[in-house]
């Protein structure tokens, strides 16, 4: 089961686009019943996993803007520090229902703002100036939210590079796509020195999603990927919901 697991959400993220920790998380803790400090560790090593297939040809085919990375990680490599510490602290504390809360407010709001652009018109960005500086400020809080959920890195990174860069869709998700490896593979060291994992399930999901990204790799130009993500989307919105209202129960029932 936890192959095909693995094997389903590097599909999806193959077909997608959609960052591995927006999925796995959600999934782990709702349908597996797996911790959340726990879930958001697997869910950044399984996100660095499945984007070390990725770099490469992005590397190859030259779609890593190297400047912009260096200033996207400049803020964004301190910031899934942070976050990592503040789930930790609430490990400590024992606020499983504040967190549990907080992952589907994250869910939700990203989620949300995704369907929102949906069904914005797309623009051209060719012509943009360049305020790649700004991405140093920009990538910290989105940074903690990744060591804080493990989700953030695709959507949120993508829609900055967009907006303050000039670079062209390819540069964009090359650039995107390190970013979101480098700082998976920062925040999987923290929670793996927080004993905050499961080897065992962490490997069953990485063989499982091996397979999945290349099939994925393979079927992503034949398979339109807008109405995968749009229905992707709302469904992790579904989930978002779940997560709140999951902890407005427990907190019920403890009070």
């Amino acid at each position: 089961m936890h192959y095909l697991i693995g094997f389903l959400i590097a599909l999806s993220i193959a077909l997608t686009g959609v960052g591995a920790g927006t999925i796995t998380v959600p999934i782990l803790v709702l349908f597996l019943h797996v911790p959340a400090p726990v879930a958001v560790g697997i869910g950044l090593t399984f996100s660095a996993a499945v984007k070390l297939i990725l770099v490469p040809a992005q590397i190859f085919r030259r779609n890593v803007a190297w400047r912009t990375l260096g200033f996207m990680l400049l803020g964004g490599a301190p910031g899934v520090l942070v976050g990592s510490l503040l789930l930790k602290h609430l490990i400590t504390t024992g606020s499983q229902n504040l967190l549990n809360a907080l992952l589907g407010s994250i869910l939700i709001t990203t989620a949300s703002w995704q369907i929102f652009n949906f069904f914005r018109p797309l623009k051209q960005n060719r012509e943009a100036r360049d305020r790649s500086p700004l991405l140093s400020w920009l990538m910290f809080p989105v940074g903690a939210e990744v060591g804080f959920s493990s989700a953030g890195a695709g959507a949120l990174g993508s829609a900055a590079l967009l907006s303050l860069t000039p670079l062209i869709p390819a540069q964009v998700v090359g650039t995107d796509i390190l970013f979101g490896f480098t700082v998976s593979l920062l925040g999987s060291g923290a929670h793996w020195f927080s004993h905050a994992t499961n080897p065992q399930l962490l490997l069953e999901l990485i063989s499982g999603g091996v397979a999945g990204a290349i099939g994925g790799t393979l079927l992503g130009s034949r398979i339109p990927r807008r109405p995968l993500r749009f229905a992707l989307w709302v469904w992790l919105l579904i989930l978002g919901s779940q997560f709140i209202f999951n902890s407005y129960q427990a907190w019920a029932v403890a009070h």
